[in-house]
């Protein structure tokens, strides 16, 4: 028996950019005419509009892959990956320009704020409306509407239009209608970030639930932890090519990789405000022996006078959840730096107790010009312990992070 609910087919797609080049900041209205009567004309003769040239932008190209039934699927990439196109494709919001997608099932797609609501109508309309769209029965709505409402939280404001309805409390509805009418496959994109974290956590746990039910879902996020939470294999997107396509922990390790400096600041100075360059961030040894101490070394050169308050060492997973900071305030801050004097700070880390693996290192800082943090400046890579009395340590997904050091009393 074929399992497969969704197949994508070397799917392309690609959008047309034009571009203006002569000297007017807008077209009239006789302009506009003029230009789409003489459109056949020109396209017949093979010439372009004056002062207009297009180019052509592959959002997509030659994308491939295959999903199962129960499947949860995450897709992760940058910005401009084509994360969002690919999922309008599979919504069939907008249809590809080369290859093809095959459905084994209804699909509810959540791609943004307000996708699939009327304004005008109430959220209790709207519940109905979403339903008759995705092929559901009245009847089949009605035995659900309850549950839907309690969970969007939504119930004082149910006969009110929704164009009155706060970001948070559309994507409540929004989420609640779409998991809740047992589609086949459910599509999600990133609009999960604009609810609370006690609305994401219940969107996650909703989210297992339908998987467990036998039904796919395809979940974008920037969130790396909710990414690794949920799904079990995750495609990574890179310029609108799949890069890597696989067991979750591995598409999001190469992801990650592709924007961090192994080594530390390399080439151009970082940017900490307009007053004050990172010249060197590094952390040695690298690799280092879990347990093991760590020198580090910061340079900073101040391009105006400066005066730092707040100082930290960041050190992260590499599904960017925050696992410890070294807060450097205790050594003599506020730190003062003149202008063009270049200051370096050295310390020890004393013990490092993070099992074997890669960790991302960054900077928090304030300053009278800039406060915030710097990420993936360096990684840190801890190598494991050797094994003691020959015993073999637990694999990785038993271990968590934390390399605790003991000893026992006799």
């Amino acid at each position: 028996m074929n399992d497969t609910i969704v197949t994508v087919e070397a799917v392309g797609k690609r959008y047309r950019l034009r571009h203006r080049h002569d000297d007017s900041p807008y077209q009239t209205l006789r302009d506009t005419i003029a230009a789409g009567a003489t459109a056949p004309f020109r396209w017949l003769s093979g010439t372009r509009a004056p002062g207009a040239t297009t180019d052509d932008f592959w959002a997509l190209r030659d994308v491939s892959f295959t999903i199962t039934t129960g499947e949860v699927v995450g897709i992760i990439g940058r910005n401009g990956a084509g994360k969002s196109t690919l999922l309008k494709i599979l919504s069939r919001i907008t249809e590809p320009t080369t290859g093809r997608i095959t459905l084994g099932g209804r699909v509810a797609s959540l791609l943004e704020v307000g996708t699939g609501f009327h304004p005008e109508l109430s959220g209790r309309e709207n519940i109905f409306l979403n339903a008759a769209i995705l092929g559901m029965s009245r009847a089949e709505t009605t035995r659900k509407f309850d549950e839907i409402v309690a969970f969007a939280e939504v119930e004082q404001f149910l006969d009110t239009p929704v164009k009155r309805y706060s970001s948070g409390m559309y994507v409540r509805l929004a989420f609640a209608v779409a998991a809740h009418l047992e589609p086949e496959i459910l599509v999600v994109d990133e609009v999960l970030a604009v609810g609370d974290a006690d609305f994401q956590k219940r969107c996650l746990g909703k989210m297992h639930e339908v998987s467990r039910g036998g039904r796919t879902v395809l979940f974008v996020s920037h969130n790396m932890a909710a990414i690794q939470a949920l799904c079990g294999r995750s495609i990574w997107l890179d310029r609108g090519a799949v890069a890597a396509d696989g067991v979750t922990a591995d598409s999001i390790r190469h992801y990650l990789a592709s924007s961090t400096d192994a080594a530390g600041i390399s080439g151009e100075p970082v940017r900490l405000g307009e007053a004050l360059d990172l010249l060197r961030f590094d952390l040695s040894p690298n690799p280092v022996t879990s347990g093991g101490p760590v020198e580090f070394t910061i340079e900073l050169l101040a391009r105006a006078a400066t005066r730092i308050t707040d100082l930290a060492l960041l050190i992260y997973s590499p599904i960017e959840v925050r696992l410890a900071i070294l807060d450097l305030r205790p050594i003599g801050f506020p730190l003062s730096i003149a202008a063009n004097e270049r200051r370096t700070l050295c310390g020890t880390i004393a013990a490092v107790p993070l099992v074997d693996g890669d960790y991302n290192v960054g900077l928090g800082i304030k300053t009278n010009h800039f406060a915030g943090d710097r990420l993936g400046l360096c990684r840190l890579s801890v190598a494991a312990r050797p094994a003691i009395g020959g015993v073999i340590p637990y694999a990785p997904e038993y271990r968590g992070v934390i390399d605790l050091d003991f000893r026992m009393h006799p």
